[in-house]
């Protein structure tokens, strides 16, 4: 029977639901509990919490209460599992038992300079998992992510953002092998969102099982994805190549039996919860995500009290969350301790609320084979020391604190009990070990490299949060030129006031979102400043494809990662008919070389934007009003149909004269970097508009609002709907 209604009264509820023909799902989840999971979680005794004195004041819980809390959700564990017909087989696969110590997962992005090294080409995976070593005690799975936010630039869908990163196929089969050689599993995401890119030519389940057998990834996160459903493992196991899934949002209880790991999207009180899918599943593995929050307490004590992991995730759409030094070296501590514990995690025999001694501190008691492990937790905003278990006496049982690395002895008190007494920090952590031996190796191992950690307190360590800064790439200045070169107009010098925002989906207005110009102090989304812009010269049309083929004729360029270059050409050779169309599929250092051999550059955004708005503020070039005469009709198919003629619509034009400026292809200008990211700054907007879903890359027609491309190589920046124009410095 539910707490909110009578027995009676929901079987009347649950007739009259099924009378209309409404869903049941209430009906069939319902179960006779006082303690219901809400959502993810399970709450706890009532008792766990501090109450004011105008509440009732607070009562510390009885061992009675205790034993019908857990009485209460054991017995909703068993019926559930009933319920559902639940098996747990798939967790006994060997292929898949990496999930159960998988601890520490960042979602990394593919950009993330640590990763990829655009100079020398190469991967540089070894770099990337020793930062991590060195700030957070390392990884146990990577989940690499080259898709969103740059998805939908163009027609490529989420498997060929895949196939286009460095090297391809191959490049990318190779990195995951040296992340296996470093211990690290390695994932990437499925969106189901994207549906309005091109479409795939197999099913989904036979297309993602296929393409991650080729590469020799191990495991898919269901991006946006309330369970990933059973089909999809079904064709990973049909190909012999088993992958784990871990969906983003919470699945179906009965899809546990096929989603081995989970996201875990939690509230966090002051007392701890309990992980529902963990509790039906003690094998399964939740990685608590919680990008946004700067501190990482809350995420780390709940894992720990749950034995499970965390989604330490930094680079957040190329907007830099750093852990913190406090946070990182908290990290390193679980990470030691439950990678040396990992099988006590995995009990059926876990009892989550073990009762201690001092308020605000809460353990899990995990029994194996004649051994207990106490993982413990201090929510409390101030040390506690002294007594803290109460245990029943047991002959020849000796006691470890993990945490600090030593034997402790147990105290006797009059109730003939063991009393264990052991300090634990501020929000810090605790670990006990009972055996009635020497512990093994592993253990020992743990309590070696434990003890001159824990000598100095997590307190001794910064949590300040610091914004990561970003730099401007310098933009060369060219030779002045005296008149007018040909097909540029003369943009005269003026006092320009230069306002414009980012426009990517996520991050609000929060302090490192977008981009950081060299008047600012720090990266953010909205932008004013007002400067005094030279005179220069700008091409009157984006560079076209008769133009950039006379480019290749005459210096014979070939970048050295060619993936993707000019993809729309063949054997050199531009479309028929394509002459006067923007040259498209030619990345930001493709641009660089036609400008060096054109005496050029690209323009400052500035510059791309006060040749587009003139001084008056104007919203388009051609006025305030959207005039869908003046660019091109959007393209919202599944696969491009190419741009139009940059002279195709002269209304577009500029208080200037400058040419297809919007709505036709993106245009590029700066370059960005931080220490992990780049990223290039387009203008313009495209003609692009891929349908079904707002997690596509967004348009900025605007000419308030730029674009923001995060750049990893050649191979994945260059795109069917991005080209440039270029600028010459004028007297």
């Amino acid at each position: 029977m539910s707490h909110h209604k009578t027995d009676h009264g929901l079987r009347a509820w649950c007739v009259l639901l099924a009378l209309l023909g409404a869903s049941v799902s209430e009906c069939a989840g319902a179960q006779d509990s006082k303690f219901s999971p809400k959502s993810q979680q399970i709450p706890v005794p009532d008792c766990l919490n501090m109450r004011g004195q105008w509440e009732g004041g607070y009562t510390p819980c009885s061992a009675e209460d205790h034993q019908i809390w857990l009485q209460d959700i054991t017995h909703w564990r068993d019926e559930r599992r009933i319920r559902i017909g639940y098996n747990g087989a798939r967790y006994d696969m060997p292929e898949l038992s990496w999930t159960q110590s998988s601890f520490m997962q960042p979602q990394m992005m593919v950009q993330d300079r640590f990763f990829y090294d655009p100079v020398t080409g190469h991967y540089t995976v070894e770099r990337y998992l020793e930062d991590l070593q060195k700030r957070y005690g390392g990884i146990d799975a990577v989940l690499i992510w080259p898709t969103y936010p740059n998805l939908g630039i163009d027609d490529r869908n989420q498997h060929d953002m895949i196939r286009c990163m460095p090297g391809g196929v191959a490049g990318v089969r190779a990195m995951i092998d040296e992340f296996h050689q470093h211990g690290v599993r390695v994932l990437f995401p499925m969106m189901m969102w994207d549906q309005g890119t091109h479409e795939p030519a197999r099913s989904w389940p036979e297309e993602i099982a296929e393409l991650m057998r080729q590469v020799g990834a191990d495991g898919i996160n269901g991006d946006t994805q309330d369970g990933v459903p059973l089909a999809f493992s079904l064709a990973a196991d049909k190909l012999g190549h088993p992958l784990a899934f871990e969906p983003e949002g919470g699945p179906a209880d009965e899809a546990l039996a096929w989603n081995v790991m989970t996201w875990g999207q939690y509230q966090f009180p002051f007392t701890p919860l309990l992980d529902r899918y963990k509790w039906l599943e003690p094998r399964h593995m939740v990685n608590i995500s919680d990008r946004w929050n700067r501190n990482k307490i809350n995420d780390l004590q709940f894992a720990f009290f749950n034995g499970v992991g965390w989604e330490s995730w930094e680079n957040i759409w190329g907007i830099w969350n750093g852990i913190t030094p406090r946070d990182g070296e908290a990290t390193r501590r679980v990470a030691l301790m439950e990678r040396a514990i990992a099988a006590y995690l995995s009990s059926r025999d876990w009892e989550p609320m073990s009762p201690m001694l001092r308020y605000g501190v809460f353990a899990s008691r995990w029994p194996l084979q004649g051994h207990t492990v106490w993982t413990i937790v201090n929510r409390n905003d101030y040390d506690v020391d002294g007594p803290q278990m109460q245990i029943a006496v047991s002959p020849g049982m000796r006691y470890f604190d993990l945490y600090h690395g030593l034997e402790i002895q147990a105290q006797q008190d009059p109730a003939a009990a063991s009393i264990l007494s052991f300090p634990i920090e501020a929000h810090g952590f605790g670990a006990i070990l009972a055996t009635d031996s020497e512990p093994d190796a592993k253990l020992r191992g743990l309590m070696a490299a434990m003890r001159p950690w824990s000598a100095l307190p997590l307190g001794g360590y910064s949590s300040e949060w610091k914004v990561l800064n970003q730099q401007i790439l310098p933009i060369a200045s060219t030779r002045i030129a005296g008149s007018a070169p040909a097909g540029m107009i003369r943009i005269p010098a003026a006092d320009f006031l230069f306002r414009t925002a980012g426009i990517e989906i996520e991050g609000f207005n929060d302090v490192g979102v977008d981009v950081q110009y060299a008047w600012e102090d720090s990266p953010r989304r909205f932008h004013e400043h007002p400067m005094h812009i030279a005179s220069f010269y700008i091409d009157k049309f984006p560079v076209t494809n008769a133009e950039f083929k006379k480019f290749l004729d005459a210096t014979h360029y070939h970048p050295r990662d060619d993936l993707n270059f000019l993809r729309d050409w063949k054997q050199g050779v531009f479309p028929l008919g394509w002459d006067r169309r923007p040259v498209t599929w030619v990345s930001i250092e493709d641009a660089r070389a036609y400008a060096a051999w054109a005496g050029k550059r690209l323009p400052h955004e500035w510059e791309w934007q006060y040749a587009a708005q003139g001084i008056d503020g104007r919203l388009y070039p051609w006025g305030n009003q959207w005039n869908p005469l003046a660019v091109p009709q959007p393209d919202k198919s599944r696969t491009m149909r190419g741009p139009d003629p940059v002279d195709a619509h002269p209304q577009g034009a500029s208080p200037f004269g400058v040419m297809d400026l919007v709505g036709n292809v993106w245009q590029w200008t700066e370059e960005f970097s931080d220490e992990h990211t780049r990223a290039g700054i387009l203008r313009g907007g495209s003609y692009y508009q891929p349908q079904g879903s707002i997690w596509y890359f967004p348009q900025a027609y605007k000419l308030s609002e730029h674009g923001k491309l995060l750049l990893t190589s050649p191979s994945m920046d260059r795109s069917g709907a991005l080209g440039f124009r270029l600028v010459r410095d004028a007297p």
